[in-house]
């Protein structure tokens, strides 16, 4: 009897899986854990409790439409609820964005150093993903434009980037969207938008409010601090958002998720809190690393990318493992294109020291 084995579609082996920052360093426990981007500041309380009481009703299924969280984004932000769409965090979004807008045959394009799972995405779908070069580790709209072909049918541009920390102004993406053809869906990844305090910065909110072809996802899994309950959403011209509605899941979000989110964005103080320690100890921690002579690319993030090159044979790699060794991890970005260097998440003050401390010994050649 000849043992067959079920097939893949084309395209699927050759997706390289998304590898996570990781979580464990040197037998310390608790490490200081830098290599995922998230809040030193921790979730809102009334997040937490919002989640809590939503324990009490754990038999009932999740409002499918998760009406309360998209009620309370479109009060935040004075958007249309109808035209927001919430997924298991903006991954799940963007590749129901794929799924519904690219096949066989289609293109999609996306920066050099873009987020993993554009690709990851386009390649499910049976797509083609094309690269975009970048100008200065930032969006390129010229080169993005260079690349569109007639099967081009999406266009992803995180702003601000992950992992290079860098963005366009709100011209640019003007720029580019107008230099699109109608017929391509510009999605704009804005997961780090929250951050951003550049008087040339707009999420998107506004062109998706008056464009046809233009989507804006977000998160709450980096300031609002809920990454392990994966809230992410989507604000959609009417007709994107009702292909969106057709191929999610019936009950794509929890109802301890939907709770705690809501009750997240409507803590305006507790994310103004996050916003600005973020801005004090990015400052500080660029200038302590560029004192040590490494090379930061600048960032409007909650992340700084740091380079190796040029440090006398010291290597991201090895400062990698040095830094593990003494209990503190950071992300390894060789999958972004940058194979000596290292994003670090900034954390706490004390976390924060205890990196630059490290840092500081291991290009002295210290133990």
């Amino acid at each position: 009897m000849v043992v067959t084995a079920p097939i893949a579609r084309p395209g699927i082996l050759d997706i390289a899986a998304y590898v996570p920052g990781e979580s464990k360093a040197g037998g310390v426990l608790p490490p200081v854990k830098l290599s995922s981007n998230e809040t030193p500041l921790g979730a809102s309380p009334a997040a937490i409790a919002a989640f809590k009481m939503a324990a009490g009703e754990l038999e009932r299924y999740p409002d499918g439409q998760a009406t309360l969280l998209r009620d309370a984004i479109a009060r935040r932000y004075g958007l249309d609820a109808r035209r927001i769409v919430c997924g298991s965090g903006s991954d799940e979004l963007l590749g129901l964005l794929a799924r519904g807008y690219l096949g066989p045959g289609d293109e999609a394009i996306y920066t050099a150093h873009g987020f993993l799972v554009y690709r990851i995405a386009i390649l499910t779908n049976g797509a083609t993903p094309v690269v975009a070069p970048e100008r200065d580790l930032k969006t390129d709209v010229d080169a993005i434009l260079a690349a569109v072909t007639p099967k081009t049918r999406v266009v992803f541009v995180a702003n601000p980037n992950n992992p290079t920390g860098t963005y366009i102004p709100i011209e640019e993406v003007r720029r580019l969207r107008a230099g699109l053809r109608g017929d391509i869906l510009l999605v704009l990844d804005a997961a780090y938008s929250e951050y951003v305090s550049k008087n040339d910065y707009e999420a998107g909110l506004e062109l998706v409010a008056t464009t046809a072809n233009t989507v804006m996802t977000r998160t709450f899994s980096k300031i609002y601090g809920l990454a392990a309950l994966r809230i992410g959403w989507a604000y959609c011209p009417p007709e994107v958002a009702d292909v969106l509605n057709r191929i999610r899941g019936p009950f794509n979000l929890s109802s301890p998720a939907i709770a705690a989110g809501a009750a997240a964005i409507e803590d305006i103080e507790h994310t103004e809190r996050a916003r600005l320690h973020n801005d004090k100890w990015l400052s500080w921690v660029v200038g302590e690393l560029e004192k040590l002579g490494l090379a930061v690319t600048p960032s409007v993030a909650n992340f700084v990318l740091i380079h190796f090159d040029g440090i006398g044979g010291k290597t991201a790699s090895e400062a990698d493992e040095f830094l593990k060794a003494n209990g503190i991890i950071v992300r390894k970005v060789g999958a972004y294109g940058f194979p000596n260097a290292l994003r670090m998440t900034i954390g706490s003050e004390n976390d924060n020291k205890r990196v630059i401390e490290a840092l500081a010994r291991y290009l002295k050649g210290a133990a």
